[in-house]
């Protein structure tokens, strides 16, 4: 099916987000726009570029941003998620995150995410614990949580990926800084990192900010993030 994105660089779509989009008169400007958005369903880079962008803009813009898309989403082909989740991932202001919200609409079952919460884990040549927490956000992308820590005692390093093609998470048989990752029940893996939380708490460490984001997931409920929690 023939969009407004055809005929447009990857390059173009990604060099400034909203360039041009206001422009009378320069259908360029509106498909670089419209090529953007119809890549924010599969490009990993294009949706946290677009996070960010609009992130650093002031009132003012981020409302130009919002109206931009009430005008154009219907000129692209992927889901409406697609193309507000990225925005309501960084957006804290209530009365813009309702109009967001209100312009997503219901939920389109394309958009659902395609995997569940899982959990990896390995030993690294050091005796040091790896794991990771990939958790579902909207089609096809995830967010990984990967620790390095010593049980029961403190966290060596902890890294958050806030959006990743799904096909690009860490896997079972794949190594992930120095251990052979497997696969391990997802609540064996919260335990574990929930034990090791309070050790690192009890000895005077701050809570690396990354565990923070995930802190649904070491709660009573044990739930994963939800599929808007993407790039703070």
């Amino acid at each position: 099916m023939r969009t407004c994105a055809e005929g447009t660089s990857a390059e173009d779509a990604t060099a400034d987000p909203l360039a041009g989009r206001t422009s009378a008169g320069d259908p360029r400007s509106l498909r670089v726009w419209c090529a953007l958005l119809d890549r924010l369903a599969t490009d990993a880079e294009a949706a946290l570029a677009v996070a960010m962008a609009y992130r650093e803009l002031d009132g003012l813009g981020r409302d130009v941003w919002i109206s931009a898309l009430e005008q154009d989403a219907g000129r692209v082909t992927v889901p409406r998620i697609a193309v507000y989740a990225p925005l309501l991932a960084v957006e804290s202001d209530p009365k813009r995150r309702h109009r967001l919200l209100s312009a997503l609409g219901p939920e389109e079952a394309e958009a659902r995410p395609r995997c569940s919460a899982f959990a990896l884990s390995g030993t690294d040549d050091a005796g040091r614990s790896v794991t990771a927490i990939i958790a579902p956000l909207y089609l096809n992308f995830v967010q990984v949580l990967a620790c390095g820590y010593r049980p029961s005692e403190r966290f060596d390093w902890v890294r958050h990926d806030p959006i990743v093609e799904r096909q690009h998470a860490p896997r079972s048989g794949v190594p992930l800084c120095g251990a052979l990752l497997e696969g391990l029940p997802l609540k064996s893996a919260v335990d574990d990192l929930a034990i090791t939380i309070v050790a690192h708490t009890r000895s005077g460490r701050q809570v690396p900010e990354a565990l923070t984001l995930f802190a649904d997931l070491f709660g009573p409920g044990g739930e994963a993030p939800s599929q808007l929690a993407i790039p703070r």
